[in-house]
């Protein structure tokens, strides 16, 4: 085995002027964990293909009823009264430069006016149904994490209770029952409330397991001892110390909610639970187009397809994200 090298004289020196030559002038600066997920996320070209497209989404639900037309508006001159169906464009969906994605069958109705006005209804009732989950989810989830014992048994068999629930026959249900003009709302004002509810409450077990699980961790950390040591009380700790280390896992999981909540809303609209008719929402134009689909099958094309894409964008932009804002990730 060979001897090593031996060094002396200014070689065996640390010679701080030539490791620090080209820095001057250069101020170092260390990064915080958002920016550290930033420059993950950036690298992910699908992540931020998805997250593009969901912006698109949302500025077309908010901006995008100003520059269509309207969608209740008749134009019965372009349809074909013998079989129902527009007259021209491929596969008699109606497509032209007025037109850009077709009219419906038998009333002439423009599809992009529609699918811009469904999707106000299903973004708006995911957002708030995914923020009343990850509300009781947060709350429940941390306090039976953190205090354990009957706390956590109670509110753990309670999660139980609500993922055996059968929600879409309650939800059914709950609209049967409830009346025009209960708790003060009437129309689609009632039935978005009713299906928020719906959707919200009974989905926050799935954020609070995560919740439960993540607190169960957190809890035994050096800081929350050192923190206990220093005489803090329960409240600072779970809202000073612990939660702000949940926000990660929230906030993936909250995008990755969305898309599951959108596709809830479309089966409950597609039943006939949702918005009251002749508003448009993506769920119901699916149920108009089944006995249609023959005929004119991009009645049901159209809808399908913004379900799918929302639906996919969210779940890219989410799997990135989680991918961004883990530590352990290289």
């Amino acid at each position: 085995m060979a001897a090593p090298i031996e060094v002396t004289g200014s070689d065996s020196e640390a010679q701080p002027e030539s490791v620090l030559e080209g820095m001057q002038g250069k101020k170092i600066q260390g990064r915080s964990l958002g920016q550290i997920a930033w420059m993950r996320l950036k690298r992910d070209k699908v992540a931020l293909t998805g997250g593009g497209v969901v912006i698109l989404l949302i500025l077309i639900a908010i901006f995008g009823p100003f520059f269509v037309q309207d969608p209740l508006a008749y134009n019965q001159n372009l349809i074909d009264p013998t079989y129902s169906r527009p007259k021209d464009g491929v596969w008699h969906s109606g497509i032209s430069g007025e037109h850009l994605l077709g009219v419906e069958p038998g009333t002439g109705r423009d599809m992009l006016a529609r699918i811009v006005y469904g999707a106000r209804i299903s973004l708006l009732v995911s957002f708030l149904a995914t923020l009343l989950s990850v509300l009781l989810g947060t709350i429940l989830g941390i306090t039976a994490g953190y205090f354990g014992g009957w706390v956590d048994f109670i509110i753990s068999r309670a999660m139980d209770a609500f993922l055996a629930f059968p929600l879409l026959l309650f939800a059914i249900a709950l609209v049967g029952v409830v009346t025009d003009g209960s708790f003060g709302l009437s129309g689609n004002g009632l039935r978005v409330s009713v299906l928020v509810f719906v959707i919200g409450f009974f989905n926050w077990p799935y954020i609070g397991r995560i919740v439960r699980g993540q607190t169960l961790s957190l809890r035994e950390r050096e800081f929350v001892d050192a923190a206990r040591s220093m005489g803090a009380r329960n409240g600072y700790i779970l809202f000073k110390e612990v939660l702000p280390n949940l926000v990660a896992p929230i906030l993936v999981y909250s995008t990755l909610l969305i898309p599951t909540n959108i596709l809830f809303e479309a089966a409950l609209s597609f039943l006939g639970v949702g918005v009251i008719p002749p508003t448009p929402s993506w769920g119901g134009m699916l149920t108009l187009a089944v006995p249609l689909y023959a005929t004119a099958p991009m009645y049901m094309i159209i809808p399908g397809m913004a379900i799918f894409i929302t639906v996919l964008a969210f779940n890219l932009f989410g799997d990135g994200l989680r991918d961004a804002l883990d530590p352990r990730a290289k």
